[in-house]
């Protein structure tokens, strides 16, 4: 279970016990922070508190915010300046040279648009969304703190902005948002003043499916699980006791290699992992991942046992474009030294990650850009006095 999902949980929890409850949002960075906007917190009246904003050092300080100055229900941002001297005299000692602001509001299950029960949706749909929330705004403009549009990947739109403007622009930089999968920090110039909105891009789980139950199987479904991701492992060989092996919460097939196409279903954001130490299994899945629009397929095996299977399908008469084969990857995971099946379990769930974010796996030390380089903004802002 990842932090999201830990935070959707602990809100229904939340409301079935009837506390009050607040979520903490990082919307805007500037310079080094921690985490970066989208990190969310999730604070009950009882002092529950999931998920994490920084380091461990705004923590208590968001919560307080919700206990002393939130009586009235309506959302605050606080700013964060990390920058200042004064910093250590303040007692976080953060460590991170950089600006945060981060957006405090009331969660309620009868508000409209509600990015609650919406995020619940794109998880439990599996689709992807876009949810766009006014954090700041100047001048006589027709939004208040925390207003948004929420987009549906069919094109359906709800809103509770008034500003015509301001919707047609999000309504135009939100489906831009849906098409890249990049969430953004946007300043609107409006007729009557601006509005800055926090464009979040809301990606459902991702879905791994492992094809082989052998033991090297496990710890690459139990770190897949821990990151939240959906787990499926297809076991050509049909074997019952698959299923007492992988008592996590995941989805086994028990299958055969002539009707494995049958019974596993890939889109374009699954991730396929080949690893059923089997050749001829291994060459009619390599039949259905590689046309399929599957993101990523990795491979266990030396490079020229990969290159044999390609071989041996290509005197078939199977032939694969470079575009199908530009997202195989063998030998799977990345260059780590593994050995034990737990190592190279890191090794693959590490570079399916980097797959994910567009990253080629590198030690962070030999990076010149910014760690979170995609979502930094220009950053013209008032600081708190």
């Amino acid at each position: 279970m990842n932090e999201l999902q830990a935070i959707l949980k602990g809100f229904e929890s939340s409301q079935k016990s009837g506390e009050i409850t607040f979520l903490a949002t990082v919307v805007k960075t500037q310079g080094s922070t921690y985490r970066r906007p989208g990190a969310k917190m999730l604070m009950t009246n009882t002092g529950q508190i999931i998920g994490t904003i920084s380091a461990g050092c705004l923590e208590n300080d968001v919560f307080e915010y919700t206990q002393q100055r939130m009586s009235d229900g309506k959302p605050i941002v606080v700013t964060y300046n990390q920058t200042a001297s004064e910093d250590i005299l303040w007692g976080f000692g953060l460590g991170c040279n950089g600006i945060m602001q981060v957006l405090i509001e009331r969660l309620e299950t009868e508000s409209t648009p509600n990015a609650i029960a919406f995020t619940q949706e794109c998880f439990h749909k599996k689709h992807l969304g876009v949810i766009a929330t006014v954090f700041a705004f100047e001048g006589a403009v027709d939004v208040k703190l925390g207003s948004r549009l929420l987009l549906y990947p069919n094109g359906k739109i709800v809103t509770n902005i008034k500003e015509t403007d301001l919707i047609n622009s999000l309504n135009a930089d939100t489906q831009a948002a849906l098409a890249n999968q990049k969430s953004r920090v946007n300043n609107y110039q409006l007729p009557l003043g601006s509005a800055e909105v926090f464009i979040e891009v809301i990606q459902p789980p991702t879905h791994i499916v492992i094809f082989g139950a052998g033991y090297d199987a496990i710890p690459v479904a139990q770190f897949a699980q821990a990151l939240g991701w959906d787990v499926t492992v297809v076991d050509c060989r049909a074997n019952e006791a698959t299923r007492a092996r992988f008592p996590l919460p995941c989805d086994v097939i028990l299958s055969r290699r002539e009707i494995v196409h049958k019974q596993v279903f890939i889109d374009a954001q699954t991730m396929a992992v080949v690893m059923t130490h089997n050749y001829l299994d291994d060459l009619e899945i390599f039949k259905m991942v590689l046309p399929s629009p599957a993101r990523y397929i990795g491979v266990l095996g030396p490079k020229h046992r990969t290159e044999r299977l390609l071989q041996d399908l290509s005197t078939e008469g199977i032939v694969f474009s470079k575009q199908q084969l530009s997202r195989l990857y063998s030998p799977v995971g990345i260059d780590i030294g593994a050995d034990t099946p737990e190592e190279i379990a890191i090794a693959i769930i590490a570079e399916i990650q980097a797959v994910l974010r567009n990253r080629n796996s590198n030690f962070l030390k030999n990076r010149n850009q910014p760690i979170h380089q995609n979502y930094q903004s220009n950053f013209n802002l008032l600081l708190a006095t």
